[in-house]
């Protein structure tokens, strides 16, 4: 079978919260969509939901126009691409493998070589836009790589985006937009963290403290979206503290490559940091607000069980 024969064959390899909703926006939009997970539960929900579940990424992108990997880092990322049953050699040629994680764009570049040494394609579109975005196909892709790349991925990425960048011709340039991205928003969150604690250690009402900073100029698109997980007591994972420990963490080793200064993007690491060395690298990434309490004494509200 050949990419053209399979285009409206699509494969995700990851069923985390934006995996998941990625893979129904496809079956939404007319595809046929075979999907792993390394959480079984995941993929017989996605099976429930109309999807077909397989075992592995290789059983996935068999036939697969174009294989979508949702996994965490580029670790992962290689493994399913050239691990033990991984899609690589399982995917037809000409067909495009969209890499969705978030990494250092020298890695990127290099398993794009590899990848397309075997006649396949290598799309870098890391994304953003949450789970909620994901459910609803609006997800914003910073994509890089060939013209074919980006013509194999196009109908699967229509169905996914809300707002689609192309940013270049050769894989890596989509991972430093998307790096570039993380340093802004893992500041971000710290320093939101940082002041709606300084608030509570002030006394002051914390919902009125929201309300005022969304509308005054000290407002971001991070205080306004992760303050009211604080507000409500609601360190559920929407994203992870750990997520920034390892994307911060890019961010210095991509810096010090570069020679470059990153004093601020390394503070806002150590707030991850010690978040995570505190038992928190699992929960919602606003729990830098509780290290801040817990440092000075703050008072928060109390956070749900």
């Amino acid at each position: 079978m050949t990419a053209t024969s399979s285009a409206r064959h699509a494969a995700v390899i990851g069923l985390g919260s934006m995996g998941f909703g990625m893979a129904a926006s496809l079956l939404r939009a007319g595809f046929m969509v075979a999907a792993c997970d390394v959480n079984p539960e995941a993929v017989a929900r996605f099976s429930a939901a109309g999807g077909r579940g397989v075992a592995s990424p290789a059983e996935a992108a068999e036939g697969a126009g174009v294989v979508i990997c949702v996994v965490v880092n580029a670790a992962q990322t290689e493994a399913v691409l050239f691990g033990e049953d991984g899609a690589a050699a399982a995917m037809p040629e000409g067909a495009v493998f969209v890499s969705s994680a978030t990494m250092d764009p020298a890695v990127a570049r290099r398993l794009a070589a590899r990848l397309e040494a075997s006649g396949r394609h290598y799309l870098d579109a890391p994304m953003s836009g949450g789970a909620a975005r994901a459910a609803d196909g609006a997800l914003t892709f910073l994509a890089s790589g060939t013209q074919a790349a980006f013509d194999a991925a196009r109908p699967a990425l229509d169905a996914m985006a809300g707002t689609l960048y192309e940013l270049g011709d050769a894989a890596g340039q989509g991972a430093a937009f998307k790096m570039i991205n993380q340093l802004l928003a893992g500041v971000h969150i710290a320093a939101a963290c940082e002041a709606m604690s300084f608030a509570a250690k002030q006394g002051l009402d914390l919902a009125r403290v929201y309300e005022v900073i969304t509308k005054s100029a000290g407002n971001s698109w991070m205080f306004e979206n992760r303050m009211p997980h604080v507000l409500d007591g609601d360190y559920g994972p929407k994203s992870a503290v750990d997520i920034f420990v390892k994307d911060l963490g890019i961010v210095q080793d991509m810096a010090r490559v570069e020679k470059y200064p990153v004093p601020v993007a390394a503070a806002a690491l150590q707030m991850f940091l010690m978040a995570s060395g505190s038992g928190m690298g699992r929960d919602d990434d606003s729990s830098v607000a509780r290290l801040y309490a817990q440092v000075s004494g703050a008072t928060l509200p109390a956070a749900k069980s």
